[in-house]
């Protein structure tokens, strides 16, 4: 399965437009060129998700929900024309959701990023059981790995673990993303209550 390459928005420029780029930039102040990467990263997702990335910015939970939603849609996004083949997916999108479930947790709202593991597990399932081979199934499951870790480790009553773990089943249309990892923890969390 290929990952979805970056839109080339221009022809790869020649190492003397850089160093005029480069130039022109070097000219500017701080003020503007801060202006400048606001309006690029306003304009272009792509832009905005690897400058977050890149200064590992923190953000508020309610918008790291918000931001993780967009992430998840646009990773698990793809055209319904190329149903049954290798289609294009955006593995920089995959990352992002992986990095923001992991925030989530870290910042204690780790039911938050149960509920975003569902919606992963959903849209995700989908787009590989439309694809040929299916092969974004281990990118799922590293996202997801950030979560399950985190519930191994939580204080959060058993029950509502072993919930999740059956809605995260039940909503896995392919029946093989996480499973095993999924049913371990259900199964942990059952036996401790039996207990």
């Amino acid at each position: 399965m290929s990952r979805r390459k970056p839109k080339k928005t221009a022809p790869r420029k020649k190492p003397e437009a850089a160093r005029g780029l480069r130039q022109a930039l070097g000219k500017q102040g701080k003020a503007e060129l801060v202006e400048l990467l606001l309006e690029l990263a306003a304009s272009d997702r792509r832009i905005q998700r690897q400058l977050s990335a890149r200064f590992n910015l923190v953000v508020a939970p309610g918008e790291l929900v918000a931001a993780t939603r967009r992430a998840i849609d646009i990773a698990t996004d793809f055209d319904e024309r190329d149903i049954n083949s290798n289609f294009d997916y955006d593995d920089h999108a995959y990352e992002e959701v992986k990095r923001n479930l992991a925030r989530l947790i870290a910042a204690g709202k780790l039911r938050q990023a149960m509920q975003l593991s569902l919606e992963l597990m959903k849209a995700g399932s989908y787009q590989v059981e439309m694809s040929d081979e299916g092969l974004m199934a281990d990118t799922i499951e590293d996202c997801l790995s950030v979560v399950l870790d985190g519930l191994r480790k939580c204080d959060l009553p058993g029950d509502e673990v072993a919930a999740w773990c059956s809605a995260m089943l039940d909503k896995d249309r392919v029946k093989f993303i996480a499973r095993d990892s999924i049913q371990s923890l259900r199964n942990r969390v059952q036996a401790l209550g039996k207990s």
